[in-house]
């Protein structure tokens, strides 16, 4: 129904199924876009995040204590040893290759958690700008089945945009070695600093423009080699606004995630400060000592998981939205969306 007032004739407001309005957006409407989706699809979020997580820091935790059960042993042949004394070679050879498999384990657990992440956030805002209902379940098989093409994805492009600070570092870094004599900072030094400078903005140039690529290949379910070209396409004549929003998103979820931990940190605070105090007195009571130190350790655990989950997935909802106005922006994904939207949602009925 149109709309008159004192300006003229206004469009009428386009329709809103979901978590935003389906037409372009503004800063504003992608960053609130974000937040109502985290705050509506908070479980499944939250859910695989938890999981991922868990059960990476389970299969970190029992490759550790399979390390430590191994060459316990050699632990007091390393660090007890009497003044003056070293340890043997083979001890600390022993000790280094038992804990490799922790290490690469961890590296690969990261990097699946990343990718399971990445594939998550485009996946929950699909539904989100429908409005539609979605579960743990549900979201867990699309991340898993995508879970190949977003690893692929993202790790060519950290290796594309990475390119050019891995030739300066392969250059310079042997360089400084050998050059390097103890008489005062090398050439090589000069030249590793000044390759940093040149490099960095192609690297994050390459970086943003590539990012929408996990979004691509989740959506589109596109390989990484088509999903960095889609991302490129997308990104083109708008990189500077896909920026600038993406660093917006960052510094929004650090800002939050640090307001969830101050209470934490308060409440820890506010439990081992008494003890601190009579302890600056000489009257310390060890038991109240110790409970104190707990309840501060498990507040600022608590406090820091909880503000690492949103940190987590903030900044992917915000560049999913991105890439859905995008497309709304370039290809006119908006039409789509609403004829999509129309058979359950009455404010697209009119369109």
């Amino acid at each position: 129904m149109p709309q008159w007032g004192g300006a003229g004739w206004m469009p009428p407001p386009a329709p809103q199924p979901g978590v935003i309005p389906l037409k372009p957006l503004d800063v504003g409407g992608i960053i609130g876009g974000a937040f109502a989706t985290f705050r509506r699809y908070w479980k499944p979020l939250v859910g695989v995040i938890l999981a991922v997580q868990g059960f990476g820091i389970l299969l970190v935790a029992a490759a550790i204590g399979i390390a430590v059960a191994a060459v316990h042993s050699r632990f007091s042949a390393v660090f007890d040893l009497p003044p003056g004394q070293r340890a043997d070679g083979a001890d600390v050879m022993a000790l280094v290759l038992a804990f490799v498999p922790a290490g690469v384990l961890l590296m690969v657990t990261m990097m699946l958690g990343a990718g399971m992440i990445s594939a998550l956030c485009p996946a929950v805002v699909q539904e989100a700008v429908l409005g539609r209902p979605t579960t743990f379940g549900a979201m867990w098989r699309r991340c898993w089945s995508r879970l190949p093409s977003v690893l692929g994805t993202v790790l060519l492009a950290g290796l594309i945009a990475g390119g050019p600070m891995l030739v300066v570092y392969a250059i310079c870094i042997p360089l400084i070695v050998v050059t390097s004599d103890g008489s005062g900072p090398p050439a090589a030094l000069f030249a590793l600093f000044l390759g940093i400078l040149v490099c960095m903005p192609v690297s994050v140039w390459l970086a943003t423009r590539f990012s929408l690529g996990p979004a691509a290949a989740v959506c589109e379910g596109l390989g990484p080699v088509a999903a960095l070209r889609r991302s490129s396409r997308l990104v083109s004549d708008g990189w500077w606004r896909v920026f600038g929003i993406t660093m917006l998103a960052y510094l929004v979820a650090m800002a939050v995630g640090y307001a969830i931990q101050l209470p934490f940190g308060f409440v820890g605070m506010a439990a081992l400060f008494p003890t601190l105090m009579e302890g600056s007195n000489g009257d310390v009571d060890p038991s109240a000592l110790i409970f104190g130190i707990v309840v501060y350790a498990i507040s600022m655990l608590v406090g820091g998981a909880i503000s690492m989950l949103f940190q987590f997935g903030y900044p992917q909802l915000v560049i999913a939205l991105l890439y859905v106005d995008q497309r709304m922006r370039k290809e006119n994904l908006a039409a789509t969306l609403i004829a999509t939207a129309a058979p359950t949602t009455p404010a697209a009925d009119g369109m």
